[in-house]
């Protein structure tokens, strides 16, 4: 079977929509071209995402990442046309795109881009650090 990139995005729907749950993803496997030089740029793109009504399917977003490999693009759009597709797509109360991308011209660049659905707030976050640590100095 051979597979192609492409530039569509499935989803499928959140099997816990009335639960906010972290997903988490990496993608250590991005690549796109320097508009400048033609040569290759490399990533790791981390996504992190509070799904609503819909989640997106990981073979498609395979294909979608895959559809950059051949193009060019600055480091800030490219991080932000991704995050604006998934956005479209799943349509979430929070999204968060960080592009790690490896060194070029001595330099390494990290792009974080974010967004929030219109008046969804967040939880506190539950630091459960302290009670590990303290059972672990028990003896």
């Amino acid at each position: 079977m051979t597979t192609q990139p492409s530039k569509t995005l499935e989803t499928f729907a959140n099997p816990q929509p009335k639960r906010d749950y972290h997903i988490h993803m990496e993608i250590p496997e991005f690549t796109c071209l320097c508009p400048k030089t033609g040569q290759p740029d490399f990533a790791t793109l981390i996504l992190d995402y509070i799904a609503d009504e819909k989640c997106v399917e990981l073979k498609s977003l395979k294909l979608y990442i895959w559809g950059f490999r051949n193009e060019g693009h600055f480091h800030e759009d490219v991080t932000n046309r991704v995050l604006d597709n998934l956005v479209a797509a799943t349509q979430p109360r929070f999204m968060r795109l960080t592009a790690k991308f490896f060194v070029r011209g001595g330099i390494f660049t990290n792009v974080v881009a974010e967004h929030r659905k219109p008046g969804w707030q967040s939880a506190p976050l539950v630091d459960l650090t302290q009670f590990a640590t303290q059972s672990n100095t028990r003896g």
